[in-house]
């Protein structure tokens, strides 16, 4: 048994005989009741103040709070002097719990659902235990507010009319290529979650493979820090190369291919395919190439195939 799951108090921990209240702007509000169901309840993503008053009323009328991290979570609840008792699901114990879950929310229960930050379900664990009550028929519902990814899209700078969520790319270069590239043709704004110390290898990827798109590194959003450095890929992963690994939370984002056809001479499409081929596969250098470039991408699969012929006939030559 892990230290989190320890930590995890009885799925039958009793409310307290009081009424159900919060703390906001230095007024005490009694919360009124709530329906039975999962909850799925947006806290905030670093800023304690980015939390509504439904929000603090759902997670003071609750019959307990389902949090990644019950430490974490303790903060908020005491921060709004909510009592409400709180249980543990996270990845290494949601198969265990989510029955039990499920069990208590078919009795009546009304839970309330939380991540450690930000809107449940977005890079959590959460989905599962969403459909499986769905399955179930039980009652789901949504109580929006924070989300990291929709903060950092608005202080961007890149196209927001259309965007793809990532979340994690692969930790692993070649891995992180391929998947790249698979995203490369995607008519939106890209957005992914990444570790400090991974950012400056996986700018270099995204470099490599992408080209010099538009892009944005959004740090620490909501909080004391919070930074937003632009620029285009080729700039960004030149000077993260050359720093310490910022510190915090990060959303990475990056602007979409460009729209319109802009004529390459076939010298220089042979000359893009071939610096792609030397770490994709044909489908995923045409898809890159073509991306950036907005040719036709029948034909500049056409052209890669033709060259990967070409390449292999000289290394068995």
């Amino acid at each position: 048994m892990t230290t989190r799951e320890k930590q995890a108090p009885s799925l039958q921990s009793p409310k307290s005989d009081q009424p159900a209240s919060f703390t906001a702007l230095g007024l005490r509000a009694e919360a009124k009741p709530i329906g039975a169901g999962l909850h799925v309840v947006a806290t905030p993503i670093g800023n304690l103040g980015d939390i509504t008053f439904r929000a603090l009323a759902t997670l003071a009328a609750a019959d307990a709070v389902i949090a990644e991290d019950t430490r974490v979570t303790k903060t908020l609840l005491a921060h709004y002097g909510i009592a409400t008792p709180m249980i543990t699901y996270h990845e290494h114990n949601a198969a265990v719990m989510r029955p039990h879950l499920i069990a208590r929310l078919k009795t009546g229960a009304a839970l309330a659902l939380v991540s450690d930050a930000g809107t449940p379900l977005v890079s959590d664990p959460g989905f599962k235990l969403v459909a499986d009550a769905l399955t179930e028929g039980i009652a789901v519902i949504p109580v929006p507010g924070a989300s990291a990814v929709l903060a950092a899209l608005v202080v961007a700078g890149l196209p927001t009319d259309r965007f793809f969520f990532e979340g994690f790319l692969p930790p692993r270069s070649a891995a992180r290529r391929q998947r790249i590239a698979e995203l490369a043709p995607i008519p939106g704004t890209l957005v992914f979650f990444e570790s400090p110390r991974r950012l400056a290898e996986t700018l270099q990827d995204l470099a490599a493979v992408l080209g010099a798109r538009p892009a944005a590194i959004a740090r620490e959003l909501t909080k004391h820090f919070e930074t937003v450095r632009r620029g285009d890929l080729n700039e960004l992963a030149q000077a993260l190369a050359q720093e310490e690994p910022p510190r915090g939370e990060i959303v990475l984002l990056v602007g979409p291919p460009q729209t319109g056809t802009r004529e390459l001479s076939a010298e220089d499409l042979d000359q893009k395919l071939l610096s792609a081929l030397q770490t994709l596969s044909v489908k995923d250098a045409a898809a890159v190439v073509s991306a950036q470039s907005g040719q036709n991408r029948r034909q500049v699969y056409a052209r890669a195939v033709e060259l990967a012929a070409q390449k292999k006939l000289r290394e068995d030559g």
